[in-house]
């Protein structure tokens, strides 16, 4: 029975191997940059992003079809440009920084939309916006894997800075000048995850990964190592479960692994330890002298 309902999708089928490695390696690298995504109230930051990054795969479209590297590279250099410009916008004009991204978001959105519907169909389009991870090959799961490696190392070396930011950003700024620099490195972070993501869940779906594992695991623990363990394993749990009930039930695959981690993240807002409702509600014993 566990045979059937577990292992045999993934020992018959290699399609289904490669969407459980890609999935595995995305949450992997996407995990630990949600958890400091949320810690720095950054959490629509990365929702906008992922939608900033569609014109950028929409013009690798229209010059080369559903060619990867095309796309991959289009992404970034949007993804990039937008964030870059946001911060400029904010800090030249009267508009803060979230209301300036909201803005370009808003229209990248718009304009990646049109520019695939030009050339492409609808199924086209729906494989933009949604993914396919059903459909990665050999050069998306190397991409993949290449993202999450440079995730992990340079969250390794920016860890203390980024760490501290969240704690007291005005501490840092009077002891180090490292918060400038760490924060950029870690925008490019977010937005190379979005691109790696966007391969396998789609431009409005890659941010799933990366933001309901995250707070799932803040509802558990506020510990920060134990918050970004937790984080990734929820992530890539989330994947593997996803994938076997989009298997079972003919549901499209990327939905079904947001969808179980949205399951997730109701479940730790009822019984989280750290923060969930049930907990909340029982009556805690104070310390007395």
């Amino acid at each position: 029975m566990v045979y059937d309902l577990v292992l045999a999708p993934f020992v018959e089928f290699d399609f289904m191997r490669r969407a459980l490695v890609g999935t595995l390696a995305l949450a992997l690298g996407a995990g630990p940059v949600g958890v400091f995504l949320m810690l720095r109230r950054m959490s629509l930051t990365g929702d906008a992003m992922a939608h900033a990054v569609l014109p950028g795969a929409a013009v690798g479209y229209l010059l080369y079809g559903l060619w990867l590297p095309a796309m991959t590279l289009g992404g970034l250099v949007v993804g990039f440009a937008v964030a870059l410009l946001s911060g400029l916008v904010a800090r030249v004009t009267a508009l803060r920084e979230d209301a300036s991204l909201a803005g370009f978001y808003l229209i990248s959105l718009a304009l990646g939309v049109t520019l695939v519907s030009l050339r492409g169909s609808n199924v086209d389009l729906l494989h933009v916006l949604f993914g396919s991870v059903l459909a990665l090959d050999d050069t998306a799961l190397i991409l993949i894997a290449s993202i999450t490696t440079i995730t992990l190392v340079a969250l390794a070396l920016i860890y203390r800075p980024l760490v501290l930011e969240c704690v007291d950003p005005t501490f840092l700024a009077s002891v180090s000048r490292a918060g400038g620099p760490s924060h950029l490195i870690f925008l490019a972070l977010v937005v190379l995850n979005l691109v790696g993501g966007f391969q396998a869940l789609g431009t409005l779906l890659a941010v799933g990964l990366m933001m309901l594992p995250a707070t799932s695991a803040r509802l558990w623990t506020s510990e920060m190592t134990s918050l970004i363990v937790l984080a990734t394993l929820i992530g890539m749990l989330s994947g593997l479960v996803g994938i076997i009930v989009s298997y079972h039930s003919g549901l499209p695959t990327g939905p079904c692994i947001i969808l179980v981690a949205g399951g997730m993240h109701v479940a730790s807002l009822i019984f989280g330890r750290a923060g969930g409702l049930i907990w909340r509600l029982i009556p805690q014993r104070h310390l007395t002298a």
